[in-house]
C-alpha cells in the first residue's frame, strides 16, 4: 500500500443524442457514398443533437447525471467540473458553470478547456492533478461536443466524419497506486492552418461577410492533418509505454480517439497491440472531438477490470495530441462497492 494519493476514476457516464445521421442520409445531402466513406474513415453513422436551443450542457448534465447515479453520489458532492470543448453554449459563461446549474451542483466550481480533440485528455490531467494536490475529492472530467454546431453539410470534408456527444468520468483520491499514473501531452500551434474555425474569435469577429464566406465552421486540410496525427498519436504512445517500462502485453486496451480508423490501426500497429485490445466506436457515433474517449469508456466499462494498464491516446485541432496510462480502479461488476 502506497500512501501517495493517486487520482482514481470511480464512475463512467455517457450520452449520445438520439437522432442517427446515416452515411446513406449524407448522400442525399452531398457528392459522397456510403462505401468510400466507411473505407476512408470508418464511420456509418454519427449522432445529432437536435431541438430549438440544445447546446453542448445539455449532453453533459445527462452524462455527469448518469456517473453520480452510478457512485451513488448528489451532485452537491461535486467539487469541480471540467468540461473539455470546442463548442461551448456561449462564449461565456463557461459551459461547465451552467451545467453545473442545471444539475445542481452548488458546491462545485468549474471551467471549460479548449484543446480540439484532445481536451478530455488535457482535462483528466488537469483534473487528475487536483485530486493529487489533495485538496479536492470528487472532480469530474467531460468531454463534449456539439460539432454539427459548427459542421458546413455541403463539404464533405468534414460533415461526413463528425458527430455529437459527451462523456464523463469521475476522479477520487486513491491510496492502491490505482488511476492516473503517468501522461505525456504536446502541442503545435504551426499545425492551426491546416484545422481551425477561421470567424467567431477576437482575431475575426462575426459579420456578415463573414458568416456568408461560412468561415464559422470547421475548415480541415484532411491530409496533412493525417499525417500529423498518425505520427504524432503513434509517437506519443509509443514513448509513453517506453518511459514506462512496458510492452503491449502489458497494455489491456488502448482507448483511442475516434477520428479516423487507419489512425486507429497505426497507433495500435506501433505499440503492438492486437485489435482486440482497441476500443472502436467510430461507425456508430462518428469523431464527437472531446466526447470520443470518455465515450469509449463508457462503452467498454463492463469489460474493465480492477488494475487493468490501459492507454488513452488522442490528437487534435491547434495541433494538441498526447496519452495518458492509467490503471484502471474498478470491475463493474463491483460497483456497488468503495473503490
Amino acid at each position: 500500500m502506497s500512501n501517495k494519493i493517486t487520482a482514481a476514476i470511480t464512475a463512467v457516464g455517457g450520452y449520445v443524442p438520439e437522432d442517427k445521421l446515416t452515411n446513406f442520409d449524407l448522400e442525399k445531402i452531398v457528392e459522397t457514398n456510403d462505401e468510400w466513406i466507411r473505407t476512408r474513415t470508418g464511420v456509418e453513422e454519427r449522432r445529432i443533437l437536435k431541438g430549438a436551443g440544445m447546446a453542448t450542457s445539455d449532453m453533459v448534465v445527462p452524462a455527469v447525471r448518469q456517473l453520480c447515479e452510478k457512485r451513488g453520489i448528489q451532485p452537491e458532492e461535486i467539487d469541480c467540473l471540467i468540461v473539455g470543448t470546442v463548442t461551448p453554449d456561449h462564449v461565456f459563461p463557461a459551459t461547465a458553470n451552467i451545467a453545473c446549474d442545471k444539475l445542481g451542483a452548488k458546491n462545485a466550481w468549474g471551467f471549460d478547456l479548449s484543446a480540439a480533440c484532445s481536451g478530455f485528455l488535457y482535462s483528466l490531467t488537469i483534473g487528475a492533478s487536483l485530486i493529487e494536490s489533495g485538496r479536492y475529492k470528487k472532480v469530474v472530467v467531460c468531454g463534449a461536443d456539439k460539432m454539427s454546431a459548427i459542421i458546413d453539410y455541403t463539404d464533405r470534408a468534414t460533415c461526413i466524419i463528425f458527430g455529437d456527444g459527451a462523456g464523463a468520468v469521475l476522479l477520487e483520491p486513491n491510496e492502491e497506486g490505482l488511476g492516473i499514473q503517468d501522461s505525456i501531452l504536446k502541442s503545435d500551434g504551426s499545425g492551426c492552418q491546416f484545422l481551425h474555425m477561421k470567424a467567431g474569435g477576437s482575431k475575426q469577429p462575426a459579420t456578415t461577410e463573414s458568416v456568408l464566406a461560412k468561415e464559422h465552421f470547421v475548415y480541415q486540410e484532411g491530409q496533412a492533418v493525417f499525417k500529423f496525427a498518425v505520427k504524432g498519436m503513434a509517437d506519443v504512445s509509443a514513448e509513453l509505454l517506453e518511459r514506462n517500462n512496458l510492452t503491449g502485453d502489458d497494455i489491456s486496451w488502448l482507448v483511442p480517439h475516434q477520428a479516423n480508423l487507419r489512425i486507429i490501426d497505426a497507433t495500435a500497429n506501433r505499440m503492438g497491440l492486437p485489435k482486440e485490445k482497441v476500443m472502436i466506436n467510430i461507425q456508430r457515433y462518428g469523431n464527437t472531438t472531446a466526447g470520443t474517449l470518455p465515450l469509449c469508456l463508457w462503452d467498454w466499462e463492463s469489460k474493465l477490470k480492477k488494475g487493468d494498464n490501459i492507454v488513452l491516446a488522442a490528437f487534435g485541432g491547434g495541433f494538441t495530441w498526447g496519452a495518458t496510462l492509467v490503471k484502471w480502479a474498478y470491475t463493474a461488476s463491483d460497483v456497488s462497492k468503495s473503490v
